[in-house]
């Protein structure tokens, strides 16, 4: 059974093992600084602060992203599989919870399977940053699974099993100690992974009372201690989340939603989780924001809401198992359904740990009505086993499908936008995708779009000012920096961006001061320290211009363009060597960078080394066959080597393309007077 659940959960993820990174990926993994060393401990525990990342206060899910990055750098195959192995190993131990409370292990098997295959989850998965929910998903899992272990300190006997092992399984269990330290221990580490883990020590205080104790007094009398230790990782919890604040401003108190508007978005939230728990149909990657402009309009929702809510009270009251499926719900969701944030109102990524009580409820149910004229409970008869393959099937193939969604950002936005026209959200990431695939006017479409569903979007104006930028509308593109700047002045990809086109309209000193305010608040930003490079270099301070191009690599080893600078500011502080080394590195990254290659052949040509150089100029000449001063060089370099004819032929080709260019007419005069 268990090699089942791994074979299938293979077979349903295969397709996502080469997704890229998507949203909020980039800023959680490339561009992290914090989890590039994964000797550095510290370090990898500490993810920025400030900027709404997804790793912000989740000092173990940072230190996840570290260990893969060492494994893969940017390659994403690494972060996919231990995703998947996360996922995999929380559907284990969902098996393990199931089968030593039912004591039934199809029915185990059946929840597990169903849970591990639905479509529900690929958003957990998939998306790579969303190992928040899956890594702290599978810690509460395990805390209670440990829990159980520890609790029964004396192993039930599995109704399913033969006599001689009942009898082997009433022995005691001499570790238990040590499953209660490992249960605690997961809750601290599911604390350091995401805040939904608050629940966690309180449903397994329901669950002792509900399964074990039998009694809230008997619960506490019996595992006073453990229940203790358990309370004490909320310590954890508190002192990260009073760390992160309000998540740079995208949750909690300062993120400009109140409670009021907030919670009545939940109802219908809550109940769509449910809908597609048994109808996974259509899944939306960024629901956005669903505002209610009246508490009226959700009036039957909330009504259905809180009468599930009191049916699972009563429940509970009468120590039925219903009740706890129906607190597990409950409580997995309140985190995320109590703190208002502004970024989503729902999420799917949310029902990672909830979707188990409707998936037990209805396995229950399909094996209460196809074996109900069975004496024995654990009995699955040959159409509760059938129909649940049937659903399996269904799961798997739809997990497959959607996974084909995330094959691209393209696929995956255009599918969004489409399923939510009015997600400003979903408009603005679709621009962006159509933006990097240089299809500028569709990209203003789109931020277009965004902007009028909401005005107020910052991201939406600084993305609008990069495609401006790109059809060379640069004061249209200062207006939409400027806009977002105003709305939120710690953005520093706007101030870095305005920066960039600021400088490109010879707006010298205010590039400056943008680039300035970007490094006021992000020391380490490395287009900051290369802008403030480039200004230095134009204004002949070349000492300083390499020092900041020598910054920005240290924050970014692999930004291409600031290396290329630093190369020519050190051509041009006749740092010869030194350049060379630069311009080689460049183009081992872009072999056809046709200016790396030029510049690399005048140093060459410095040091005397003239074949060298020749062959950098006549690489220059295959990527830009009509590049005049390449000719011009490549000519130079020739008559040095004493090839004269030859260079004669680069003069002339050189005034062909370019017939003003004076310094070949003067070579070629003076060759052909000789």
């Amino acid at each position: 059974m268990a090699a089942t659940i791994v074979a299938t959960a293979i077979a349903a993820y295969w397709r996502s093992l080469s997704v890229p990174f998507l949203l909020d990926d980039q800023s959680s993994i490339p561009d992290n600084p914090t989890i590039r060393h994964l000797g550095q401990l510290w370090s990898t525990l500490s993810p920025p602060r400030g900027e709404g990342l997804t790793v912000e206060g989740r000092p173990l899910l940072n230190f996840s992203f570290a260990v893969n990055h060492a494994i893969s750098g940017a390659q994403v195959w690494s972060y996919h599989w231990l995703n998947l192995l996360i996922h995999i190993f929380a559907g284990l131990t969902l098996f393990g919870i199931v089968r030593r409370t039912l004591r039934s292990r199809p029915v185990a098997f059946a929840v597990a399977l169903l849970w591990t295959l639905h479509p529900l989850q690929t958003e957990s998965v998939t998306y790579i940053a969303q190992r928040a929910e899956s890594l702290m998903g599978l810690l509460y899992l395990l805390t209670l699974y440990c829990f159980i272990r520890f609790a029964r300190c004396r192993r039930p006997p599995d109704l399913d099993r033969g006599p001689a092992t009942q009898a082997l399984s009433r022995e005691s269990d001499p570790g238990s100690g040590i499953w209660a330290v490992l249960s605690v221990s997961c809750c601290f580490l599911g604390m350091a992974t995401k805040e939904v883990m608050v629940s966690a020590p309180l449903l397994v205080f329901l669950y002792d009372r509900s399964f074990i104790a039998g009694s809230i007094r008997a619960a506490w009398e019996k595992r006073r201690g453990y229940y203790l230790a358990l309370a004490s990782t909320w310590i954890l919890l508190i002192f990260l989340v009073i760390g992160s604040g309000n998540r740079g401003g995208t949750s909690g108190i300062g993120s400009g939603v109140s409670v009021w508007s907030y919670w009545p978005t939940q109802f219908p939230a809550l109940l769509r989780y449910l809908k597609l728990s048994v109808w996974p149909h259509p899944l939306v990657f960024d629901y956005g924001v669903e505002g209610i402009p009246s508490g009226w309009i959700v009036l039957g929702e909330a009504m259905v809401v809180l009468a599930l809510a009191g049916f699972t009270l009563a429940a509970l009251w009468r120590k039925q198992p219903i009740g706890f499926l129906g607190a597990w719900f409950f409580a997995t969701l309140a985190p995320t359904s109590l703190v208002p944030g502004n970024r989503q109102t729902l999420a799917e990524h949310r029902m990672y740990l909830g979707l188990a009580a409707p998936v037990v409820l209805v396995v229950c149910g399909i094996h209460g009505f196809s074996g109900r004229r069975r004496s024995d409970p654990t009995h699955c008869s040959s159409a509760c086993l059938l129909t649940v393959a049937a659903i399996a099937a269904g799961f798997g193939a739809l997990t497959i499908r959607r996974n084909g969604d995330y094959r691209s950002e393209l696929t995956l936005y255009k599918d969004t936008a489409e399923k939510r026209p009015a997600n400003a959200f979903a408009q603005c990431n679709y621009g962006t995708v159509l933006l990097a695939n240089g299809r500028f006017g569709d990209a203003i479409k789109h931020f277009g779009k965004a902007l009028l569903l909401k005005t107020d979007y910052p991201i939406a104006h600084d993305n609008l000012g990069n495609a401006l930028q790109q059809q060379g509308r640069l004061t249209e593109a200062v207006d939409h920096y400027e806009t977002a700047i105003r709305l939120d002045p710690r953005f520093t990809a706007a101030h870095d961006n305005l920066g960039g086109v600021l400088l490109r309209l010879n707006r010298n000193d205010e590039a400056a001061r943008e680039f300035r305010e970007v490094l006021r608040l992000r020391p380490a930003d490395a287009e900051a320290h290369n802008g403030l490079g480039i200004l230095g270099a134009a204004a002949g301070r070349l000492d300083e211009a390499i020092g900041q191009f020598q910054k920005a690599l240290q924050s970014d080893p692999k930004y291409t363009a600031a290396r290329y600078n630093l190369a020519n500011a050190l051509l041009n502080s006749r740092r010869l060597a030194e350049a060379i080394a630069q311009y080689e590195d460049v183009l081992r990254a872009e072999p056809d960078n046709a200016g790396a290659h030029d510049n690399l052949g005048n140093a060459l040509f410095r040091q005397g080394h003239f074949p060298e150089a020749a062959a950098q100029y006549q690489a220059v000449l295959r990527l830009v066959p009509d590049h005049a001063v390449a000719h011009y060089n490549l000519g130079n370099t020739l008559l040095k080597l004493g090839r004269v004819s030859e260079a004669i032929g680069q003069y002339r080709e050189a005034l062909r393309i370019q017939p003003g260019f004076s310094a070949a007419r003067q070579r070629l005069l003076q060759l052909e007077a000789q």
